[in-house]
């Protein structure tokens, strides 16, 4: 036959465009043995095209509706009935009309057929676009296929298919439909069997939806469905609906909705032999299609047939590995605070600043922790690390190590273990021995990693090319020298220490909750925090310049900077500002990721910030900011000694108080610098490889210098090696990085692909409590300002921010607030060390905080206590 209609089993893998998704994938299901799929076949896309193709009305709707705005509902709403009605009224092509009643007279016009619609922009692995167009069921005649066929067609344009492309960026004008006309089964028994669990993810175990008659009342929400859960090959869960309607069709063509027989309502849908049965079809569909399904099946007389299969899209892809074991991944994004995806440049860059034994999955970084799990020491200091970062990640480990057959455990040393046992209070006290309790280390190891950035600066500018890349990978070598330098890493665990020795002791003694916190306000060395202060600073010098102030608020372009010269206070203003941006324009939100655009190359991003600053504060605002917090560091530490000398032995209590709180004062500001240092050298990596990238545009090699971002950097260094590069290698990535933008990645996964989920385990909270995890003490009110980038703040005094998860760029903001929620965070992550420090009250891993809160709200942040409540 002609290209107009295709048989399931003449239709071929590459022919998408002409059959739609769901159409290519009835043809791929024929085609496995054993597989039941009734008949049929799919009026392509060329009949819809051939359909509209002269019409100038549809044509010009066509054009309005693209330049509408997802927001602009109503209008999307009246341009669409056109459209709809316009397709409904057009004539089917005669040889369309041809081509259907030829396949009809094949499979028996007297039967009712399914009339479903295919369209090219659905069921593909990145897209479902589930249930956007029509299905109609049991329709009987030529001439009423015919008019159901026109009816698939319009429902390309139903306001809800038109509004999903519009979200999901397809072009209407590139979306056309196929019509799939199959022979109706009439079933005793139908429903979906997902291969993998959509609830966990768990690619091992495999879900089942069944209830009576057909699996249209399941798909629109009508009834209750029994569930099966089967894995390798056991039932390991059942679920018994109470099912008290049903779809049938009827004989004169149709569907209608019947009450279920009382007796009936509560049985058992398939025995268990036939869900086994059908478990193992949908393992055997999902080894032909090489990944998860979502299928649509019905059970007629004691055979199954499948019509329909897709795959699922909503899975969290699994951490590659190379062998066949139980794995267990931690998610490095909520450990770094940046839980978007990354740019294959950026996570090269990572990976080769890590020792640790990283994989990649949906373009995040995943640490394969499965052999420190196994080991008993090492699990202890796994799972102590977690409670400190992210308390929800290390519930979830637990929740892991309790099965007990996921990972197999190494053999126990008693006497490790026991020992491990005995520390839990003091955390390490060898750790603190390690270490004097001198501040001079701090203002040294600073002092080193300074020299080492400007000797790395001069270095690199003789350096292009081949020779670049080398020196890269050496200077790397150095970076994780200052990184990984012991003398480092003991100097702020001695700080972290000594805060949960103070905590534990202070609460034992003396009933005090927290009282790390408040001495930690204004330390000094704290690099980060002195830049939310710095900026105040540069609010100081603008504020006396009306003029100035008034360009700024307007300013839209980057090279602001230049033009800002020509105003009285001009010239202050623009020293100000690159006096700050030469110590912290490297930083940005998302630092981790090299190819993230810096403060540096987009000052814009500091405007709104300064602007605030200038509007919420007296001048010379971060002087007091700065002594207040002493103050009341001060303050806390001399209240706490006083009242443990009133204490038997307090005068040894008070003096171990002490040591401990000069600790924390003199030691707990650096924690923040290594990662400063690393983004600082990243930046001198990045601006030395844009250079690069300039000569392969100017070469033709790349079309804009941000291609570079999608290549890894060995990539990057065979493309300027050999000055090729096939650019399809960038179109795909760039796909693959907008499908990765919409995936959440979870703290949790294993190599199963189950994604395991933490909780917080707490009594006594409010009913209406939104639980997090206390990290910064206080209670405070206020208006929630849920912000999602950093360029959005629009702040007022005594706001509180609340936020999907804040890195140091996010650091200027914490100056006009007086509280903090954020979704992803533990106890040692930023926004609660610089909470801390300013003395916010601040709740962390709130899971979907950004979505529960709605902006404006009124809320009340329990920093003390870990949760919020909406006034």
């Amino acid at each position: 036959m002609s290209s107009l209609a295709l048989g399931f089993q003449e239709i071929e893998k590459t022919q998408l465009l002409l059959v739609g998704g769901k159409g290519l994938n009835l043809g791929e299901l024929s085609k496995i043995e054993g597989i039941q799929v009734p008949e049929g076949f799919c009026v392509t896309t060329v009949g819809y095209q051939e359909a509209i193709e002269q019409n100038k009305t549809y044509h010009a709707l066509l054009d309005r509706l693209t330049m509408l705005k997802v927001e602009e509902r109503e209008q999307i709403g009246e341009i669409s009935r056109r459209i709809r009605q316009i397709i409904m009224e057009v004539e089917i092509p005669s040889d369309v009309v041809k081509a259907v009643t030829h396949y009809l007279s094949q499979f028996g016009e007297e039967h009712a057929y399914a009339v479903r619609s295919s369209a090219t922009a659905e069921d593909l692995p990145h897209a479902s676009f589930a249930g956007q167009q029509d299905t109609y069921l049991n329709i009987i005649g030529v001439d009423a296929i015919m008019q159901h066929i026109s009816k698939c067609w319009a429902s390309l344009f139903t306001d809800r298919a038109v509004i999903y492309r519009m979200q999901n960026g397809f072009d209407h004008s590139q979306v056309y439909l196929s019509v799939i006309v199959q022979r109706m089964v009439f079933p005793q028994a139908s429903g979906i069997l997902f291969t993998a669990d959509p609830i966990t993810s768990n690619r091992k175990l495999l879900s089942i939806d069944a209830s009576f008659g057909l699996g249209e009342a399941l798909v629109s929400g009508l009834v209750s469905a029994d569930c099966y859960q089967v894995q390798e090959g056991e039932i390991v869960n059942k679920r018994i609906a109470t099912k008290k309607l049903a779809i049938y069709g009827v004989e004169e063509g149709g569907t209608e909705t019947q009450q279920i027989d009382p007796d009936q309502q509560k049985t058992q849908t398939l025995t268990e032999q036939q869900i086994l049965q059908l478990a193992r079809i949908g393992r055997q569909i999902e080894a032909y299609f090489g990944c998860p399904q979502d299928i649509e099946w019905g059970l007629v007389d004691d055979t199954f047939y499948i019509v329909q299969s897709r795959p699922i899209t909503t899975l969290y892809p699994i951490p590659e590995a190379n062998d066949q074991e139980n794995h267990v991944y931690v998610s490095v994004g909520h450990q770094q605070m940046m839980t978007d995806p990354m740019n294959p440049l950026g996570l090269s860059f990572f990976l080769l600043t890590t020792n640790a034994p990283m994989r990649k999955a949906g373009g995040r970084l995943f640490v394969d922790v499965t052999h420190m799990l196994a080991s008993p020491s090492s699990r202890k200091m796994l799972l102590d690390g977690m409670g400190q970062h992210d308390p929800l990640m290390k519930d979830a480990l637990i929740t892991i190590i309790e099965r007990g057959d996921f990972i197999k455990s190494l053999p126990n040393d008693r006497q490790e273990q026991s020992s491990g046992k005995s520390n839990k209070g003091v955390s390490s006290a060898d750790s603190r021995g390690q270490i004097e309790n001198d501040p001079t280390i701090v203002s040294d190891l600073i002092k080193s990693s300074q020299t080492s950035i400007e000797e790395l600066k001069q270095n690199i500018q003789t350096k292009s090319g081949s020779d670049l890349f080398d020196f890269i990978l050496e200077d790397i070598k150095e970076l994780k020298k200052i990184l990984f330098d012991p003398q480092s890493s003991a100097v702020f665990m001695a700080a972290m220490d000594a805060s949960s020795w103070i905590n534990e002791k202070m609460n034992e003694w003396l009933g005090e909750k927290n009282a790390a916190d408040t001495l930690s306000q204004s330390v000094p060395n704290n690099i980060t925090s002195e830049m939310g202060l710095a900026l105040l600073d540069v609010a100081d010098v603008i504020r006396p310049y009306p003029e100035v102030i008034d360009y700024l608020q307007h300013v839209k372009d980057d090279n602001f900077l230049d033009k800002l010269v020509k105003f009285d206070g001009g010239q202050e203003t623009q020293d100000a500002i690159h006096d700050y941006l030469s110590k912290y324009g490297m930083r940005c939100t998302g630092e981790i990721d090299i190819t993230k655009t810096r403060w540096s190359e987009k000052p814009t991003t500091l405007v709104p910030v300064i602007l605030g600053n200038i509007k919420n504060f007296e001048p010379n605002a971060s002087n007091q900011k700065f002594e207040q917090g002493q103050q009341e560091a001060l303050k806390k530490e001399q209240e706490l000694l006083d009242r443990l000398k009133q204490l038997p032995d307090g005068k040894r209590k008070a003096e171990e108080t002490k040591r401990m709180i000069s600790l924390i004062r003199n030691f707990i500001g650096y924690r923040e610098y290594p990662k400063y240092g690393m983004v600082n050298r990243y930046f001198v990596y990045k601006q030395a490889l844009m250079k690069e990238a300039e000569q392969l545009v100017q070469a033709k090699v790349i079309r804009e210098k941000e291609d570079i971002y999608y290549l890894t950097f060995e990539e990057l260094h065979e493309v300027i090696r050999t000055n090729k590069l096939d650019y399809q290698i960038i179109s795909k990535r760039r796909e693959e990085y907008k499908f990765y933008e919409k995936l959440t990645p979870p703290r949790v996964i294993t190599s199963d692909g189950e994604i395991i989920v933490g909780e917080y385990k707490r009594e006594n909270l409010p009913a209406e409590a939104i639980v997090g995890l206390p990290v910064s003490s206080g209670v405070i009110e206020g208006r929630a300002r849920v912000i999602l980038n950093m360029e959005d703040a629009d702040l007022e005094e005594g706001d509180i921010l609340v936020t999907s998860f804040t890195d140091p760029s996010w650091t200027p903001l914490f100056v006009s607030i007086k509280g903090l929620v954020t979704e992803v965070g533990g106890l040692m992550t930023h926004g609660a060390v610089i909470a801390r420090e300013y003395g916010l009250p601040a709740v962390v891993g709130v899971e979907n905080a950004t979505k529960i809160i709605r902006d404006g709200q009124r809320i009340r942040v329990h920093g003390t206590e870990g949760y919020i409540e909406i006034i």
